[in-house]
């Protein structure tokens, strides 16, 4: 999903145009307070936003997703760029800065490599989700599974039974949707990075 959010009419149509041809799945708004009143939360994208606008500046807006715990990546659009504006961009976390007219190429490539951005963050937003299901002593459980110990060195560090801790082993498979040891430890160790 691609948020488009333009002051420009014509610059919105001609990009939902351009992105649609690409296979891009487009919502258009005019404005900040249209994004922010109708995006669906449940949908992440990405967003391509235009720096001058009323009201809410681009930069404005990233601000407010930002407060609101959204951090999907964004590309900014202007036709009044300059070093400053570019600089203030990239502070607020845009992957790209681009100038209007935008050249279609430069564009492709940016929500390219946006998509591999939006697609790491949900892969790190599943990964929290799984491992929240853990209770405490899961958690223990698995990062001394994660360092290499087995269920008899596991129960001696925790003083615990072998029993107690397959049991703990049988249910971190089924929250993490997975046996295999080294896909758990995969897991674990992506998220305390």
């Amino acid at each position: 999903m691609i948020y488009l959010v333009d002051d420009d009419a014509s610059v919105r149509e001609a990009l939902t145009l351009l992105l649609s041809t690409y296979g891009k799945n487009v919502t258009a708004f005019p404005d900040a307070a249209h994004l922010l009143a109708h995006m669906d939360r449940a949908k992440p994208g990405i967003l391509v936003l235009d720096l001058r606008m009323p009201a809410i500046s681009g930069l404005q807006l990233l601000k407010k997703l930002a407060e609101m715990n959204i951090g999907w990546p964004a590309i900014m659009i202007t036709g009044h760029g300059d070093v400053e504006a570019c600089r203030r961009a990239f502070k607020a976390g845009v992957a790209d800065f681009l100038v209007k007219p935008v050249d279609e190429h430069v564009l492709i490539e940016a929500i390219t490599s946006c998509e591999a951005q939006l697609a790491e963050l949900l892969a790190r937003q599943e990964t929290g989700r799984l491992l929240d299901q853990l209770t405490a002593r899961e958690r223990e459980v698995i990062e001394l599974v994660s360092k290499g110990l087995g269920s008899k060195e596991i129960a001696a560090a925790l003083d615990v039974s072998v029993r107690t801790v397959d049991s703990h082993r049988a249910s971190i498979a089924m929250k993490l949707g997975t046996p295999a040891v080294a896909e758990q430890t995969r897991i674990w160790l992506g998220a305390h990075r």
